[in-house]
């Protein structure tokens, strides 16, 4: 039995408020990729575009919005977020249920063509500097000569002074827009647990649940190593486009 819409869309508003704690202008962000995949696709009437750890679909319904052809591969692990972003966001993407980083990870995509653009928000810096690697490798086989990856996330610097002065200046930012006020990540998942509805996809995803020392990355990577990585990918041009703190989006094209 699948969740109902109206059940949908309360756990999706509530993820898309308790989500603005900790991505610091999270909308200009979204706005900022959109930008970023719009030029990307100008000329294209049917672009692709793979939304990578997509969760609920909020990037990806904003990219659909914003491209109404675009073609939308959204692409997460977790049984209840792709459940409450196929039901309320039913017309932004085609979700698929895969690992990213994986062996094989891509087939599950059933792509027929070259992607345009990946798109990723707070989702890639789970994984430690091996798998991601491997997973920008895969990308940049995905992806059409001048395609882009733009990747959404907190990137700190390698030195800890500064570091710790781009996470200040986030925690001011969201204090001052409000962001602190609503429920932080663990509370949200608490409650969404508790509702029947979602009782079947929380057994899925407690199944899935890693063991402990199972992998995942444990400490980010800061933008200058994620710079190195894309390079080593097969990404020739790599450079942020805006920043807020360490919230940065980060822009590789593929030569």
């Amino acid at each position: 039995m699948g969740v109902s819409m109206a059940t949908a869309k309360m756990w999706v508003e509530r993820w898309e408020r308790q989500q603005r704690r900790y991505a610091v202008d999270r909308e200009e962000r979204f706005t900022v990729i959109t930008d970023v995949v719009e030029h990307i696709a100008a000329g294209r009437s049917r672009p692709l575009l793979l939304d990578l750890g997509c969760g609920p679909g909020s990037l990806s319904a904003r990219l659909v919005r914003r491209l109404p052809g675009a073609e939308v591969v959204a692409v997460d692990m977790d049984p209840v977020l792709l459940e409450l972003g196929r039901t309320h966001h039913a017309d932004a993407a085609r979700y698929v249920d895969a690992v990213i980083g994986a062996d094989g990870w891509t087939r599950s995509l059933e792509l027929v063509r070259p992607v345009d653009a990946a798109v990723s928000t707070t989702a890639l810096h789970y994984l430690d500097e091996p798998t991601l690697l491997d997973t920008y490798r895969a990308v940049a086989a995905l992806l059409r000569p001048g395609g882009v990856l733009v990747n959404g996330d907190h990137f700190p610097p390698a030195a800890a002074p500064c570091a710790q002065i781009t996470a200040q200046v986030g925690r001011r930012r969201a204090e001052r827009t409000g962001g602190h006020r609503h429920e932080d990540w663990g509370s949200w998942w608490a409650a969404a647990a508790q509702d029947p509805e979602l009782a079947d996809l929380f057994a899925q995803r407690e199944r899935r649940r890693p063991a402990p020392g199972g992998g995942g990355g444990t400490e980010q990577v800061c933008a200058a190593r994620h710079a190195e990585l894309l390079r080593t990918a097969g990404f020739r041009h790599v450079t942020p486009v805006w920043q807020f703190g360490d919230s940065c989006v980060l822009v590789a094209v593929k030569g």
